[in-house]
């Protein structure tokens, strides 16, 4: 299965994701949607699965929860928006975390692209896919793509957008 991973578009949807994400079984979006247009147009495109995030009103929070716990391909996955990473979570996460830490843990709000391995959490994952939209201090728009199977979250790589404007690019 094949999942595109998209955060922070505050608003703004860049074509080039459904260019980005068209090979992709689901759309996970971390939050900051920004419009509840966004995820017409995303879930329109692919399955959709969505959190929201701190800027997001009331009409983008009643229709996704701030917490998606799931299983899928025998990974557990948590979306949340507002987590931190390994050694900084926020209290909120920490504390959920010391109780059953899933695998995955995927989140958004600092706009900064980062995967890490959270090795005091069995291991578990920690993937932030960065910020898509054109709102925030990122240097560089950015997407993830990840592959999940057999019980595995592997295979990730990042598409940059652009700064800002540019055409997409797949490294990894």
């Amino acid at each position: 299965m094949e999942i595109g991973i998209i955060s922070d578009t505050h608003g703004y949807l860049d074509p080039r994701v459904f260019k980005a994400f068209e090979d992709c079984d689901e759309i996970w979006h971390v939050g900051d949607f920004g419009s509840l247009e966004i995820a017409h147009q995303l879930a329109a495109a692919k399955p959709f699965r969505g959190v929201y995030g701190n800027i997001d009103d009331s009409s983008i929070r009643n229709a996704f929860p701030e917490d998606l716990r799931f299983q899928i391909e025998g990974v557990d996955i948590w979306m949340t928006h507002i987590a931190g990473y390994p050694g900084r979570y926020s209290r909120r996460v920490s504390k959920l975390l010391k109780e059953d830490p899933p695998d995955v843990l995927i989140c958004g709000h600092s706009h900064l692209l980062r995967v890490d391995t959270d090795y005091k959490h069995n291991k578990m994952l920690c993937v932030n896919p960065g910020a898509a939209g054109n709102y925030g201090e990122q240097l560089m728009r950015t997407l993830l793509k990840a592959e999940i199977a057999d019980g595995e979250f592997k295979n990730i790589r990042v598409i940059e957008l652009g700064p800002k404007g540019g055409g997409p690019r797949l490294r990894g």
